[in-house]
C-alpha cells in the first residue's frame, strides 16, 4: 500500500482564493486588510520566511508593512513599535517573527501586540480561549493541520491521534484542536518511554519535533494518517521533514510530503486568521 499524498501547495492556493475574495469585499467596502510583519536582526530563514508572508499578502489583496530591525533593537524600542501598530486602525493583524535576538524578551513582545491583532495566535489570552474551546485565533500551523484533515474527510472523532513535540507554537495547540474535534489525544516529548508504542497505536500522528527521521516506517500504523510538520535538511542539503517519508508512505494511508505539505499551510492560514481580524474590525 503505498499512502494518498496530502498536497498542502494545491490545498492552501484553494484557501488562499476565498481569502482573496473576501479582501476583495472588504476593499470595497473602504476597510482593506491589512498585516504588519517585524524582523529583527539578519538570520537568513527568518528573512525568506518573512518574505513570503508579505508576498502572500500581496498576491491577495492586503496592505502589508514590513519593517526590518538592526540586531541591536531596544526592547524598549521594539515594544513602543508594538504599541503604535496596536493603535493604527490600518494593521487588522501584527505578527513578529521569531526567534528574536537574546536580549529582547520574546514573551514580553507577544503580550505586547494586542490579543485582536495577535495573528500568530500566541497571545496568553489567545492560547486560553483556546484551552477553553472558544479561539479567537488558532496558531497558524495546527489551524493549518486541522485543514488537511478536512480536505480528505478524515473522521477526526473518536480517532486515536498522536502528537510528537509539546511547543507551545505546535505541539500543544494541535492537541488542543485534535481534543476539540473529538480525538482522543497522546502527547509525546523528547521524555517520552518508548515513543514507538504511542505512534503504533495513532490513527492520526503528526510529528513536529524538528528531528530528521525521528519517525520511521515501523512506528506507523498502517493506514494512519501521517502530518510531518518538521523542516530539516538531510545530508544532501535538500529539505525533509521528521518522518523518514520514503518508507513510511509504503505504510501510511495519508501523509504530507516535505516540502509540499504543512510549509504552504502554515502562510495560508495566517492570511486566513487575518482576514478573520479585518472582518471582525
Amino acid at each position: 500500500m503505498t499512502a494518498q499524498i496530502i498536497n498542502g501547495t494545491l490545498l492552501s492556493q484553494q484557501i488562499r482564493a476565498d481569502v482573496t475574495r473576501r479582501a476583495g469585499a472588504l476593499t470595497a467596502q473602504g476597510k482593506q486588510p491589512g498585516l504588519a510583519v517585524i524582523l529583527v536582526g539578519d538570520s537568513q530563514a527568518s528573512q525568506v520566511y518573512v518574505r513570503n508572508k508579505v508576498k502572500a499578502c500581496e498576491d491577495c489583496g492586503f496592505y502589508s508593512v514590513l519593517e526590518k530591525y538592526d540586531g541591536d533593537l531596544t526592547e524598549a524600542a521594539l515594544l513602543a513599535r508594538i504599541d503604535a501598530l496596536n493603535r493604527d486602525a490600518k494593521i487588522h493583524g501584527i505578527l513578529v517573527q521569531l526567534p528574536l535576538p537574546a536580549h529582547i524578551d520574546a514573551n514580553k513582545v507577544i503580550e505586547a501586540i494586542a490579543a485582536e491583532k495577535d495573528v500568530d495566535g500566541f497571545h496568553i489570552s489567545n492560547a486560553g480561549l483556546l484551552m477553553t474551546g472558544q479561539p479567537l485565533f488558532r496558531p497558524c500551523t495546527p489551524y493549518g493541520v486541522m485543514k488537511m484533515l478536512e480536505s480528505i474527510n478524515y473522521p477526526v472523532r473518536g480517532a486515536n491521534a498522536v502528537v510528537v513535540g509539546a511547543s507551545n507554537i505546535v505541539g500543544k495547540p494541535q492537541a488542543m484542536l485534535l481534543l476539540q474535534a473529538g480525538a482522543t489525544v497522546t502527547i509525546c516529548n523528547s521524555k517520552t518511554r518508548d515513543l514507538g508504542y504511542h505512534t503504533r497505536n495513532a490513527d492520526i500522528l503528526v510529528v513536529a519535533t524538528g528531528k530528521r527521521n525521528i519517525v520511521t516506517a515501523d512506528m506507523v500504523k498502517p493506514g494512519a494518517v501521517v502530518i510531518d510538520v518538521g523542516m530539516n535538511r538531510d545530508d544532501e542539503g535538500k529539505l525533509c521533514g521528521d518522518v523518514d517519508f520514503a518508507n513510511a508512505k509504503e505504510v501510511a494511508g495519508y501523509i504530507t510530503p516535505v516540502p509540499g505539505g504543512v510549509g504552504p499551510m502554515t502562510i495560508t492560514m495566517l492570511l486566513v486568521n487575518t482576514i478573520e481580524a479585518a472582518e471582525r474590525n
